[in-house]
């Protein structure tokens, strides 16, 4: 497939009015940013709870990006609750009346409500939806959108594959922070905070201490203690072979970040585009790259796209701003610090000594303002030279020199110099970054003369003067003089790129006709571009929850256990005491057909677990997993689609990972082929038995005992810290080997293991039970219930099942379920995402369809 050749968008994150002026004056072709609930509604549908823009303000803050030529996208990229579907619609309504130019969602089912809503709202897939194949893609195709964000864990090889497999519109970060798990698959904050990453509420726990445990015993790591804290993105050096390749836009993350970021790197990889465009090569000078380690920067690199290496992707040092290292601690005097500097530093700034080498991460750092620098007892005048040692003085008491180290690392965070470089793009008066007009001046003696602006996306206007032209007494208007006036166009977002002249006589006209001539195209235009699309909406939600029809009923019959197992010795359990179905979860390919097989002979059905991830390179793996002749779990989006063209395919289980959350994603899934389908983690067990009602029991499956799944990485701890190998292909496979878990601050180790395309997944250290829940889950017709095990011996694989059996049989009550799950768990059990608040009926349920 041959992509057609495009000059990317580059688009900048806007978390306020400062970040949005500054994108804009730095050059963005588009800005994202979120927008706040109205007023009387619960909430917006952005993934950046604390910021965004109120919806009261929203035509006016579009009217003013289309004026200056920037589109600006609005995300409603998270999972929206069945409760919430009528606020949904709303907001949609709102977005695309206030003349939004594309909306990023996350939710299959709210990209096709959207899609009905409005037709010519274009609609962008999230990087949320974990889309790392052609496939994916399609699959967001499917549901109506016209662009995809691709997954930032991508290299250049695998973006240019799918570029070469699918016309989808193409969207990939450049810069800005990495999440150490694929978006869409965090559950973490869902674990541990009772929030969701999936609906705006990031606990960021991926940048908190944890230490390693191997096979049982702690394992000494030096400085690394945030073993999930990536660095940031930078892959400015990538531009050119993105443009290359066809990639549609470059975008920056950011939203949380200050103006002076956005002004930054948004003028960087402005001109990185206009530079690869051209033809021309980058001209990025080691200051302005410096520039852009301090103003904010976990440590640089291009990471994932430019190849898989889990030495670099994270340090493990720190997981905050660090900004540019200056220097090293070499001793301290009575009045300061000596420093061997090898970056030049003046008074004023912020710096910060990095004690990481030899003390625990949660205690103070010291640093302050740096007042000045001393050698040989006498205060520099001029600036220092690098390499040198010089002692470095603060204000008083700001540094206590007995919490500093010879060798400590010294950074700075601050530096007042970026600022007053940066600032006459966030302090300027008039337009910075201007747009390409042409014009055409007709002028005919006699007649009013008429003078055209064109802009870049080829809108026009034409306005004509009060009086005619007057033949010319002494110099009559020509090309030179008509360029002269009509290109002063300082104070507007313009600037004039081409002029055509129409000329008939000698005519004149006075340069203050000119000029009103120019002032008044100069506002027609701009009206113009200002202009609200015409765009029709039309609210759809209930007549899309109405062609779903009600649910199927059905006799629920017997409870059903579906036990997953990874180790051939919990299969071994397994199949000593039984199972409705078993499904096999391996590490490793070759184990799977002789466990089939096994299981097969037991009589019992047999399902294999797919990856979640497939990248370009792993779509063959549908093969393998159709040769075995089993029933699959899907957990792939991208596999799910894959799966639409394949004759007499299994039977397919839709996994948590599709993220279904409401009754319109559900049953848009189901319909791809599924079975049945687990809701989404970011469920709590009263939507469930909601959700349940909506769809009709028989098509959930639902999980009574986990680890919850809360990081699912790219990054292998394995490789990182067990090897000293770059990727799988010299690691030596520690993961074959050792049983590795990490180990928070409350003291829980949870453990972490590989999956087939070498991919981690962290798991909460206590199994999640659902106990409390199942006496509800049963009165609503489920019937379909799993068992997951982890690290479980079989002892407790055997023990999980029989008390699970015992209690949906009536044998035993609910405490005493509890009560033997919390005997045989060693680190205790917990709730977890299944806990409904108190305040959860605050929303109006939807009517049971029928």
């Amino acid at each position: 497939m041959v992509r057609a050749r495009v000059k990317p968008e580059v688009m900048s994150p806007v978390g306020g009015h400062a970040q949005l002026r500054a994108a804009v004056e730095a050059g963005a072709d588009a800005v994202f940013f979120g927008v706040n609930a109205p007023a009387g509604e619960s909430r917006g549908f952005h993934a950046r709870a604390k910021v965004g823009f109120s919806a009261e303000e929203l035509p006016d803050l579009m009217k003013g990006l289309h004026e200056r030529g920037v589109m600006g996208f609005v995300t409603f990229n998270i999972l929206v609750f069945d409760r919430e579907l009528r606020q949904a619609e709303r907001q949609l309504i709102h977005l695309a009346e206030s003349g939004v130019d594309a909306l990023i969602v996350q939710d299959h089912g709210m990209v096709r409500l959207a899609r009905e809503i409005c037709p010519d709202l274009p609609i962008h897939g999230s990087t949320q939806m974990s889309i790392t194949s052609a496939e994916g893609a399609e699959l967001a195709r499917r549901f109506g959108a016209s662009r995809v964000v691709l997954g930032r864990e991508l290299s250049l090889k695998d973006i240019e594959r799918i570029a070469n497999t699918t016309d989808v519109e193409l969207e990939t970060f450049v810069h800005g922070a990495l999440c150490v798990s694929y978006s869409g698959q965090c559950f973490s904050s869902e674990a541990w905070g009772g929030r969701s990453a999936n609906r705006g509420q990031c606990a960021q726990a991926c940048r908190l201490p944890y230490e390693m445990i191997v096979d049982g015993l702690e394992r000494d790591l030096g400085d690394a203690r945030y073993l999930l804290s990536p660095g940031d993105l930078y892959a400015l050096h990538q531009v050119p072979d993105l443009v290359r390749i066809g990639v549609d836009c470059l975008k920056i993350e950011g939203r949380y970040k200050d103006a002076e970021f956005v002004a930054l790197t948004t003028a960087a990889y402005r001109r990185a585009v206009d530079e690869a465009w051209a033809g021309r090569p980058l001209s990025v000078t080691a200051q302005e790259e410096r520039d852009l380690e301090q103003v904010y920067s976990r440590g640089l690199g291009p990471h994932f796209m430019a190849g898989t290496n889990h030495q670099t992707v994270v340090r493990g040092r720190a997981p905050r701003h660090r900004g540019v290292r200056v220097g090293t601690v070499r001793g301290a005097t009575e009045r300061g610090v000596l420093v061997e500097l090898s970056e030049v530093v003046h008074a004023g700034d912020g710096l910060v000594f990095d004690p990481a080498n030899w003390r625990s991460p949660q205690g103070r750092e010291e640093g302050g303002f740096l007042y000045g620098l001393w050698q040989g007892g006498r205060q520099l005048e001029g600036a220092p030279s690098v390499g040198q040692v010089y002692e470095l003085r603060f204000g008083r008491g700001a540094v206590d020199a007995r919490m500093i180290r010879e060798g400590d690392p010294v950074w700075r965070t601050q530096d007042p110099g970026l600022n007053a470089r940066v600032k006459p793009l966030l302090d300027a008066a008039d337009p910075v970054h201007t747009r390409p007009v042409t014009a055409q001046f007709v002028g005919r003696v006699g007649e009013v003369p008429a003078l055209t602006l064109t802009d870049e996306g080829g809108r026009s206007v034409t306005v004509h003067g009060e009086a005619p032209l007057q033949e010319a007494r002494n110099r009559a208007l020509d090309e030179a003089g008509l360029r002269e006036q009509l290109g002063k166009l300082g104070g507007t977002p313009y600037h004039l790129s081409a002029l055509n002249v129409d000329l008939h006589g000698a005519g004149f006209l006075p340069v203050s006709a000119l000029n009103a001539l120019r002032r008044d195209a100069v506002a027609a235009l701009t009206a113009l571009r200002g202009q609200a699309p015409d765009r029709r909406t039309t609210p759809k939600l209930a007549e899309s929850l109405a062609a779903l029809g009600p649910a199927a009923l059905t006799e629920p019959g017997r409870p059903r256990l579906h036990v997953l197992v990874r180790t051939p010795e919990q299969l071994d359990a397994a199949l000593e005491v039984g199972a409705d179905s078993v499904t096999l979860d391996y590490l490793e390919l070759y184990g799977l057909k002789p466990s089939v097989e096994r299981v097969k002979a037991a009589g019992i059905p047999v399902r294999v677990a797919s990856p979640r991830i497939l990248k370009p390179t792993e779509q063959n793996l549908e093969k393998f997993l159709l040769s075995l002749d089993a029933e699959l779990l899907v957990r792939s989006g991208g596999l799910l689609e894959g799966l639409q063209d394949a004759p007499n395919h299994p039977v397919l289980i839709g996994d948590f990972s599709l993220n279904a959350a409401n009754v319109l994603t559900t049953r848009a899934l189901l319909d791809l082929g599924l079975t049945r389908i687990t809701p989404t983690h970011d469920l709590n067990a009263r939507q469930i038995t909601e959700l349940a009602g909506l769809v009709g029991p028989e098509r959930l499956e639902v999980i009574a005992y986990q680890h919850l799944p809360v990081f699912h990485t790219e990054h292998c701890v394995f490789c990182r810290f067990l090897s000293e190998g770059t990727d799988y292909t010299n690691c030596g496979h520690p993961c074959e080997s050792h049983r590795v878990a990490l180990r928070d601050e409350r003291g829980v180790q949870h453990p972490v293991m590989a999956d087939v395309g070498c991919r981690n997944t962290v798991f909460e250290g206590r199994p999640q039970v659902a106990g409390l829940h199942l006496e509800d889950w049963l009165t609503a017709g489920l019937r379909d219930f799993r068992l997951e095990f982890v690290h479980e011996t079989p002892e407790q694989v055997r023990g999980v099942i029989r008390l699970h059996r015992a209690a949906l049989a009536g044998e035993l009550d609910l405490a005493e379920l509890q009560e033997g799950l919390d005997t045989l768990a060693d680190q205790g059990t917990t709730e977890g995402s299944l806990f409904v608040p108190n305040d959860f009926g605050l929303l109006d349920a939807l009517p049971l369809l029928g």
